[in-house]
């Protein structure tokens, strides 16, 4: 605990300023996260005896934030990433192929090789650049607007969590999905998704209007809710990779937290739902 509580000290206020700077600042910092959370899914796979690509699948991890930025900034980026996304993505798949034919023999695992190779980036870093959406879909650099949309799902996760721990711990009761996390039960599920709504009405005025970003307490409560459910599901989500892989945490990057995957396995869930359900009602 006194580990997570100093790296939460430093962390938080740089990750506050990155995010209000954003750019090609922020970019770096997700493009890190990407390539380490990449790797982190690929050892998990390597400890089944299914060895992925790392060159192809971390360098597709490490074009994951700066194309979205890219696509955010520049409209000529954006109509040539819109006209030739599908055939960049089948060559990838092709490259992909061809490397398990060549390098793969039937008995070392080539479609399991494959597969990793190809979920591991769009998992660990082309869903959590969906933070570069709700941070610049409308808003240039140095924009608190910017900054609260993307701490909005940050918060509501975080509150979840800790709220689905308080309560886990006081209430007990049965479990939540026994054979994957043992320890989550379903009162601390509940919580969780209370906690994550009160989290989300509470911040409209303590941060959204604040900075200038309209949202009713009904709506912003609702979305926290369902951001709720969808971080709980990532979690369980990241807990099975582990469970088959057998290993307690992604790794030891992160003092008192674990790995990348270990810190942000919810963020993944929530940040596109988040983005998603920002843009329908018009934020972003």
């Amino acid at each position: 605990m006194q580990a997570r509580i100093a790296f939460a000290v430093v962390a938080i206020p740089a990750a506050l300023g990155i995010v209000w700077f954003g750019g090609w600042v922020l970019v770096a910092l997700l493009t890190a996260a990407g390539i380490l959370g990449t790797r982190e899914l690929f050892n998990f796979a390597r400890q089944r005896g299914v060895h992925p690509s790392p060159g192809l699948g971390l360098a597709a991890a490490a074009l994951a934030a700066p194309l979205t930025w890219l696509a955010l900034s520049r409209p000529d980026v954006l109509v040539a990433i819109a006209e030739w996304w599908p055939y960049v993505l089948a060559v990838w798949i092709l490259a992909v192929l061809t490397w398990a034919t060549m390098r793969r023999s039937p008995d070392a695992h080539p479609l399991g090789a494959v597969a990793v190779t190809l979920i591991g980036p769009l998992y660990a870093a082309a869903l959590p650049a969906f933070l570069l959406v709700l941070r610049h879909s409308s808003f240039g650099l140095r924009s608190w607007a910017g900054t609260a949309l993307v701490f909005f799902p940050l918060v509501v996760t975080w509150v979840g969590d800790s709220a689905a721990m308080s309560g886990g711990r006081a209430f007990g009761g049965p479990k939540m999905a026994p054979t994957i996390s043992p320890g989550k039960t379903r009162s601390g599920g509940i919580a969780g998704l209370i906690g994550a709504m009160v989290a989300g009405a509470l911040l409209v005025p303590l941060a959204l209007r604040p900075a200038g970003v309209d949202l009713g307490i009904a709506t912003a409560a609702g979305i926290g809710l369902l951001l709720g459910v969808v971080g709980q599901v990532g979690d369980l989500a990241e807990s099975l990779l582990k469970r088959e892989a057998g290993v307690k945490d992604s790794s030891n990057l992160i003092p008192g937290h674990g790995g990348v995957l270990d810190r942000f396995d919810s963020l993944i869930f929530v940040l596109p739902v988040a983005a998603l359900l920002f843009r329908l009602l018009g934020v972003v």
